[in-house]
This record gives C-alpha cells, sequence and structure tokens, in this order.
C-alpha cells in the first residue's frame, strides 16, 4: 500500500539513501546468473499438443541470479509447473539481464529478439529502476513504452508483468535505507499497475513472499525456494489465463 506521504518523505530521504546505498554497494556480494543455452523444454514431446511457448524476459530475476544451475531459476522452474498443471509441453526462453532497468531492456533487449510467437510474454522489470531512484515520471515513460515495444512486436502475446517487490523487506538492506528503498519501490508498483492496465498488460498480485528463507545469500535476489514459490504462483496464473481464453 503507498501512501500520500510517501514521496515527499522518500525525496527528503535522498542524502541517506546516497551515503548508506554507497556502503551497501561496496560490501554488497555479487552474484552472476547461471549459464543457459536456447528453450528451456518440460512436458511430453508428442506432437499431438501445442506447445505452450512463454518469453521471460528483465532482469536479474529472470536472468536466475541468485542460484546456480539453470534449472533452479524461475525460468529452470516456470515450464515443469505450466506443464504439470495443462499436461502439454512448454518452452520458455530466457532475456534476462543483470541490473536492467525498463528502458535498457526497450532499447537493447526487445530489437534484438527474434520474431518468435509466444503465448506470453512474462516481464521482470522495476526492481532497479527503484533501486536507482529513477522518478515516477520516468519510469512511466520508460515502462510504458517497454509494453508498447513488446506488444507491438509480439501482438499475440499476453504480457505478464511480475510487480516490483516491496524493498522494505529485503535482507541485504540496512535500516533506514530498506523503509526508503520500500517507499520507492511501492511508488513505482503502483505506477506501474496502472499502466499495466491502461496498456492491456496483466499485473497480478506479487508471486512470492519476502521472507528471509526465500532470498539467496546475497539477500537480495531470489533462492531456489524462492524462485519456486515464484513459479507455483505465476504457473497457476498462467494456467488460469488460458482456461480464461477458452
Amino acid at each position: 500500500m503507498t501512501s500520500r506521504f510517501d514521496s515527499p518523505l522518500s525525496w527528503l530521504s535522498l542524502p541517506i539513501y546516497v551515503w548508506q546505498g554507497l556502503a551497501v554497494r561496496r560490501r554488497s556480494l555479487r552474484l552472476e546468473p547461471p549459464r543457459h543455452e536456447g528453450w528451456i523444454k518440460a512436458g511430453p514431446n508428442s506432437t499431438a499438443k501445442e506447445p505452450i511457448r512463454i518469453l521471460l524476459i528483465g532482469d536479474s530475476s529472470a536472468a536466475g541470479v541468485g542460484v546456480i544451475d539453470i534449472k533452479s531459476s524461475l525460468g529452470g522452474q516456470l515450464p515443469g509447473v505450466v506443464s504439470e498443471l495443462t499436461k502439454r509441453p512448454v518452452q520458455l526462453r530466457i532475456a534476462g539481464n543483470n541490473s536492467a532497468t525498463a528502458d535498457q531492456i526497450r532499447d537493447f533487449v526487445v530489437p534484438h529478439l527474434g520474431p518468435e510467437a509466444y503465448d506470453f510474454i512474462c516481464l521482470n522489470i522495476g526492481t532497479n529502476d527503484a533501486k536507482n531512484w529513477h522518478r515516477g515520471k520516468t519510469f512511466c515513460k520508460n515502462f510504458g513504452t517497454l509494453i508498447y515495444a513488446l506488444r507491438s512486436k509480439f501482438p499475440k502475446a499476453r504480457i505478464v508483468w511480475s510487480g516490483i517487490i516491496d524493498m522494505e523487506g529485503i535482507p541485504a538492506l540496512p535500516s533506514p535505507l530498506n523503509k526508503i528503498l520500500g517507499m520507492r519501490s511501492r511508488i513505482l508498483n503502483r505506477n506501474g499497475k496502472i499502466l499495466c492496465l491502461e496498456r492491456g498488460a496483466l499485473a497480478p498480485d506479487p508471486e512470492w513472499q519476502v521472507i528471509p528463507e526465500n532470498f539467496s545469500v546475497d539477500g537480495f535476489h531470489a533462492s531456489e525456494k524462492g524462485y519456486r514459490e515464484w513459479a507455483e504462483n505465476l504457473g497457476a496464473y498462467l494456467v488460469e489465463q488460458i482456461t480464461v481464453k477458452k
């Protein structure tokens, strides 16, 4: 939930954000995304059923940062969840980049994607925009045009935005930095949900709990358990959308 005091309070706290944020950046653990190539597939190999095709695109959460094996990431676990629920083959492609923001995905990733036919585009973006203190208007412009770019390139795909984690609960962030970034993340999350409603994207409720055991060793990215919970909830939501379409 956002408050009308969040924006002015966060701006008054900007000096603390800069001072404490630099200290956290210096001592934070930097993790690399697990290696992967091509499609991640799950389910029967039979051609009798059309595969469900998913593009997972966005920041480090899409890339799978926080786990060692791509099979333990969101993108590695989501196909199996969807296939189990639908009894259909599932194919997923990852286009995730560490530290990416909405404008970077729009400008440097989307133009280089091939003209594949996807049923769903799962968009994980916004945390870095909040962490980098992007203004609300800046995020609205960047995120809104990212949705337009994806809809233009993949007109038949349904875009599902994961939203922005409430950063107040991230273990790696000390107080009061976590409270400051919590306000910024809630502001951008609210704006993003409004844009999704206006521009034809789906924005379900958060897909996993902000609890310590759902975070990796760096205290910032998801653990295998966190990605599993995320995959189960997101997968169930995607299957609901398939049912609604029918």
